[in-house]
């Protein structure tokens, strides 16, 4: 193909991008995926921000871990600056999925604790993946001090982050504050850790049984 040619195939996936239709802008990211050049980068992470599809925002992240860490990073970084959330959560999971660990700095307690909860949920899932070693214990205490906010999913992800750092979280869930919604979250944690099948629902409905009774969450241990 000429080099005309691939400039048009360029600008027809970039327009595709744009479509109205949800099915033509998932099959252009999954073309520039199949074939990437520098060139997409930056319209990509753009379309992140702004694609209000999930299916479609998953594989435009794809066809960005296409394409080299080098190309890619310096624009991802700058969206966790971004004051639209949907750039920010996006750019963290688009990060998280490169594994690249140079990027653990950017992943600062401000996103940690961000006020959105999508913005906040994945910045635990890309900070669970990133993180150093020996820096699992600093994390862990930064994550419990969100225990206890938003609804069941924002919960369960938050658990799940900190039982993927293992047992150097469980000092930091002792730390945490004991008003009930918190403890009853503390709890389900801790059960979720010595038993990942038990369920979070069932964690969680548990825990609230164990502290509605006054319970420590250590009987039968």
């Amino acid at each position: 193909m000429t080099v005309a040619g691939q400039d048009t195939e360029v600008v027809r996936a970039l327009q595709a991008l744009e479509d109205d239709r949800s099915s033509v802008r998932l099959r252009a990211a999954l073309a520039i995926g199949a074939t990437p050049d520098p060139r997409y980068v930056d319209r990509l992470v753009e379309r992140c921000a702004t694609e209000p599809e999930f299916f479609v925002r998953d594989m435009l992240t794809w066809a960005l871990t296409r394409h080299p860490v080098s190309l890619t990073l310096p624009a991802l970084l700058r969206e966790l600056r971004s004051g639209r959330a949907q750039a920010r959560s996006q750019a963290l999971h688009t990060l998280s999925k490169t594994g690249d660990r140079q990027v653990w700095p950017a992943i600062t307690r401000e996103l940690l604790t961000d006020a959105d909860d999508e913005v906040a949920r994945s910045a635990w899932r890309a900070a669970v993946v990133l993180v150093p070693e020996g820096q699992e214990t600093a994390l862990a205490t930064v994550l419990a001090t969100q225990l206890g906010r938003g609804g069941r999913e924002t919960q369960l992800s938050l658990s799940q982050a900190l039982v993927a750092l293992g047992e150097v979280m469980v000092p930091a869930l002792l730390r945490a504050e004991t008003a009930p919604h918190i403890r009853a979250h503390v709890l389900a944690t801790q059960r979720l850790l010595r038993d990942p099948d038990a369920g979070f629902t069932y964690a969680v409905e548990e825990a609230k049984r164990v502290v509605a009774l006054g319970g420590s969450g250590q009987e039968g241990r």
